[in-house]
């Protein structure tokens, strides 16, 4: 009896909880204090425009692009992020928060732009640009089960080659051929923009590019050999036409100036 006394003032000793309590005892809020959570921040469309606008300029430099290691790479565009005008007073991005960011808006406007593309082709006489909008907003809800809510982040990338359509409206071809009618005899309206040189070949161009102080010096230099060759000349043809023997040293430098010469 003693025994059974003693175990029920145990159970009784215990701490107490409430079994209706959403939260059990092991995870109170009591040190909720000692580990804050960090808030994450949300992205605004100026934001995603100023990273864009970093990636793009970083990435088509066309002696630096993507030779460089990732971690340069990614510092350069946090550095050109956090640097810009229009994010003064915020609190500047980490290096992770912005690759992150532009892996989610890479990911996205890629899949968007074959909507795009698909509602395009889709496209029938009497519809505007807003009509194929609609539709491939529509693509991109039925394929992939979400709304598409960068549309901010695809308005800056779509002229970009990358993410460009190879399919035009069709009201973007009227409005090319009422451009080609309005010019006046001109067979050929534009030429096509040639692929943009790569790393490796702006590199070498940007080696042969010569300043005009180099210019200048390379000119003066051709009209020196210009002279020295006259010169060497009119001694050869001197030597050549001297009625006496010629001296041991004439002799050789008659030769020298042949084979130079020659």
């Amino acid at each position: 009896m003693d025994s059974n006394h003693g175990f029920v003032d145990l159970l009784h000793s215990q701490t107490s909880f409430d079994l209706d309590s959403p939260e059990p005892p092991w995870f109170s809020s009591q040190g909720a204090d000692e580990c804050p959570v960090k808030e994450r921040r949300k992205w605004s469309p100026k934001e995603d425009k100023i990273l864009i606008g970093a990636w793009l300029n970083t990435s088509k430099d066309p002696v630096v692009s993507n030779e460089q290691k990732a971690g340069a790479f990614w510092k350069r565009i946090q550095d050109y992020y956090n640097s810009s005008p229009h994010l003064v007073g915020t609190t500047p991005r980490e290096l992770v928060q912005c690759k992150q960011r532009w892996s989610r808006i890479n990911d996205q406007v890629c899949k968007f732009v074959g909507c795009f593309e698909a509602a395009l082709r889709e496209q029938r006489s009497g519809q505007n640009d807003d009509d194929v909008m609609k539709a491939a907003l529509d693509l991109f809800y039925n394929d992939y089960g979400i709304k598409f809510s960068l549309e901010h982040a695809w308005r800056e990338l779509r002229h970009d080659r990358k993410w460009c359509s190879t399919f035009q409206s069709k009201d973007t071809v009227k409005e090319k051929r009422k451009q080609v009618l309005e010019v006046d005899g001109e067979e050929e309206v534009g030429v096509p923009e040639g692929r943009p040189a790569g790393v490796k070949a702006a590199k070498a161009a940007s080696k042969k590019k010569k300043t005009g102080k180099e210019e200048e010096l390379s000119q003066l230099q051709a009209m020196l050999e210009i002279k020295e060759k006259i010169s060497k000349r009119k001694l050869l043809d001197r030597l050549l036409a001297k009625k006496d023997p010629l001296s041991e040293m004439e002799t050789s430098l008659k030769l020298k100036i042949m084979s130079e010469l020659l």
